[in-house]
């Protein structure tokens, strides 16, 4: 685990493939997740984020385990699997990015890169207002950070070809960037936007999209 930055104290070592069925098999229980989250171990929060109720989140519980996060992989999972899920997912991003801890910042991007993924009613004008804070986070040099910003970037630009342009044109700006952090997220987000799977895929959902009479204007 410490070979890819997770813990390698208070950890029990067993693997996703292990948990993801037991989740499964226990289904939605927020009194339990609550509970696991508590014990502080490492596997009993990974549990916790999936057998949480996101209808049953509070704000206060989201910042508390926000507040918890020091590793990147209960922070991803967290956002990735239960805070996306959530009616006030949206609320958290702001105050979370403007946060002084590493992993709680990043859960801010996370979240960005998250709801990108997964709201998939959610207006082009909600995720251009999340570029004027990518390109502020995106001078943070701290590793776990910088990827977030860079992810967050990233999924934006999948969503189809409008937001993908704009997506691209900050990647470019922050390349050319006499900051390194800055040129170091710009060439790690140009060089997913500009792979072929990529432009095929924002292509045919853009395609899909239009089809629906869905009409995405991007600036």
């Amino acid at each position: 685990m410490a070979r890819y930055g997770l813990p390698s104290t208070h950890t029990f070592g067993v693997s996703m493939a292990t948990m993801q069925p037991e989740a499964k098999r226990l289904g939605r229980n927020h009194a339990l997740a609550l509970a696991l989250w508590k014990s502080g171990w490492y596997e009993g929060r990974i549990m916790a984020t999936f057998l949480g109720d996101p209808a049953q989140l509070t704000a206060a519980q989201m910042n508390a385990w926000c507040r918890d996060f020091d590793n990147w992989g209960t922070t991803d999972t967290a956002c990735f699997k239960l805070f996306d899920q959530s009616p006030k997912a949206w609320t958290m991003v702001t105050p979370w990015i403007k946060q002084k801890g590493e992993f709680q910042k990043r859960a801010g991007f996370v979240m960005m890169a998250c709801l990108a993924a997964h709201d998939k009613t959610a207006k082009d004008a909600a995720f251009l207002k999340f570029l004027p804070m990518i390109a502020k986070g995106a001078s943070d040099p701290r590793n776990f950070v910088k990827k977030g910003v860079s992810w967050a970037l990233r999924q934006i630009g999948h969503r189809n070809l409008p937001l993908h342009r704009a997506a691209f044109r900050l990647a470019t700006t922050l390349a050319k960037s006499d900051d390194s952090t800055e040129r170091w997220v710009g060439r790690d987000v140009l060089r997913d936007l500009t792979r072929p799977i990529v432009a095929k895929k924002v292509r045919e959902r853009s395609e899909r999209q239009a089809k629906k009479g869905i009409v995405r204007r991007a600036t």
